[in-house]
This record gives C-alpha cells, structure tokens and sequence, in this order.
C-alpha cells in the first residue's frame, strides 16, 4: 500500500510541473530537442564555406567562413543590390556608395536599411560599426581608405571584393558576375535562390542567341565622354564582353579615341556609358552628345538611330543589373527583338 501510495504522489507531482510548465509557455521537450538539432545539424552540413576571392595585392587568397556573417559592412550599388536580392537585408550593419537609385524592386528592403550618406570609408569609421564582414570593391581596400585586408582578416572580420571590380582581373567577364553572386550564396548559406538569379540571367543570354540565329552580325562600340576625351570600353571589360556573348562584333580600339577616329571606325551601334548621380534626362543627353553632333552625321550609327545610352553600373559590377545590361545592348544589336514589350 505504502508503494501504491508513493507512486500516485509522484504521478501527481509529474502531473502538476506539466500544468505549470503548461502555464509558463514552455514548449514541450521533444520538438525543441528536435528543432536545435535540427537546426545544428544544418550549420555543421553547410559550413565551414571556403570562398576564393583576393587581397589588396590583387593575390588570390582563401577565406573561411565558420558561420554566416551577421553585421556586413556593404558598400557600392553591386553589393547592396544582391544582398538585398539575396534576402540579407537583415544582416546589414551599414551601405554606402549608390551611383544610382537602387531597382524599383529593392527599395522598400532598402528603406529598412542604415544607409550612410556621409559614410568615410577609413579606418576608425568601419571600426566604430563593429561588422564581421566587409563587402567591397578593390578600391575599398585603398591604402587612403581601409589600407588592405590583412588588416581585418587579422582581427576576424571577413573581406570579400567584386573580382570585376577595378583592376583586380584582366578579363572582367559575365562569369564572374556569376560566381560573385554563387559565393555570396554559399557564404551565406542562400545557394538556391543565388542560382535562380544566375539562371535568370543565363536564361536572357540564351533567349537572345535563340531569337536572333541567322541574323547579320553588327560592329558596334561602347564609349564615354569623359571630360575632352573618348574612352573606349574594350572586349577585356564587362560591357564588351556582353556585346560579344551577344553575338556582336566589338571593334578593336585604342583606349582613347577622337571624333576622326570614330568616323574611321562607322560602328552599326554605338553605346554611350553615362552616371546619372540621380540626374534626369542623363541618358537621352549622353546619347545626344553623338546624335546631334554635326561632325558624326555620316556614322551608320547616327543615321539608322542606333546610338542607345546605357548607365555605367549596368555594365560594370553590375550584379543585379546584369540583365538589365545585357537588354540594352541587345535592343542595340537586334532592335525589332524586343519591339513588342
């Protein structure tokens, strides 16, 4: 009897901590137990993620990511872009270095942003912020800016520059707009959708290829005004590496060119780089500095009113923007391809 006794006693105790725990909100044991290891076993199968990218020496270097970083320092249009693209809007500490207003499609996750607008990229400033990430250009990591990467690799904090960045490569190419966004995937344990983008973007490459067999293959040159001079973009860059996955004939050029030499040259098309800093009506002046000036009425270009303006960040780190990019010098090549959207 006495055992009996005992064994309901405890049975009512048990039942009474199950009311209280009940009362307190606590979860039941087994489905937490479940979800950390869940959520453990997750973690151990993703990372670490070994990311190849570069130190300010322009030297490939390997960067470990233990986790996925949670305060990221992002700076220029690229960046911000795809980390908001990517959904990381969250893991943002701090943005700086807009040329253009961000895509229509980002801006409400950009409002909820700390962007800076007077942001200094030094030392003192990054330090103040407390980031376990810095995602740049290669310029970022200038010796009048943060003063290479050994800096903060030493001190834990991640660096990670666009490889199409500056000068860091000799060939600034579509894929290595691929990568840049596959590795942010993998760094921040988003693969699938990372995949869908590039996929997207591929997709467009291809489509256009698909719709435009047999047609004649047009020169063309992509330039912009910079002060009294001409600057070509040639095929070792982005945008004229588009021009040529696209099917069109980039024109071999010097790097600077004058109004005799572009005559020379007669491209079918003409692309003409412009930054808008905001400004409107950037485009149609930049493409009017070719189409109503006297000295190039006779270009093939101008005649068949085939001088298309395209803005710097579509065509260089372009990120998100790739499409976009790839679409306008498309529209410039095969101008009937996309005349019914």
């Amino acid at each position: 009897m006495k055992k009996l006794a005992t064994l309901l006693i405890m049975g009512a105790m048990a039942l009474s901590l199950a009311a209280c725990g009940g009362d307190l909100g606590v979860s039941e044991f087994p489905p937490q137990t479940s979800e950390v290891f869940s959520s453990a076993e997750e973690v151990a199968a993703h990372y670490p993620v070994t990311i190849q990218n570069y130190n300010y020496a322009k030297e490939p270097i390997d960067v470990v990511f233990e986790k996925a970083p949670k305060r990221v320092l992002v700076l220029n249009q690229n960046n911000i872009e795809t980390m908001l693209a990517l959904g990381l809007g969250d893991r943002i500490v701090a943005a700086a270095g807009l040329d253009h207003e961000v895509k229509e499609e980002y801006k409400e996750a950009f409002s909820k942003i700390n962007y800076l607008t007077d942001f200094t990229v030094d030392r003192e400033s990054v330090l103040m912020l407390e980031p376990d990430m810095i995602l740049g250009w290669w310029s970022t990591f200038g010796q009048k800016r943060l003063d290479g990467t050994d800096f903060w690799q030493e001190r834990g904090i991640k660096t990670y520059m666009a490889e199409n960045s500056n000068s860091i490569v000799t060939n600034r190419t579509l894929q290595n707009e691929y990568d840049y966004i596959l590795d942010l995937g993998k760094i921040f344990d988003v693969e699938d959708k990372a995949q869908e983008i590039v996929s997207s973007i591929q997709k467009e490459v291809s489509g256009i290829l698909e719709n435009t067999k047999g047609q004649k293959q047009k020169t063309a040159l992509i330039i912009e005004f910079l002060g009294d001079q001409i600057h070509t973009y040639d095929a070792t860059t982005l945008g004229g590496d588009m021009v040529t996955a696209l099917g069109g004939n980039l024109l071999d050029t010097e790097a600077t060119v004058g109004l005799e030499d572009l005559i020379q040259l007669n491209p079918d098309v003409i692309y003409v780089v412009y930054m808008d800093g905001n400004e409107e009506g950037m485009a149609e002046k930049s493409a009017d500095m070719v189409l109503k000036n006297e000295a190039l009425a006779s270009l093939n270009a101008v005649k068949n009113q085939s001088v298309v303006a395209i803005p710097l960040g579509d065509m260089y780190t372009s990120a998100m923007r790739t499409v976009d990019g790839i679409r306008i010098f498309a529209q410039g090549l095969y101008p009937d391809l996309y005349a019914g959207e």
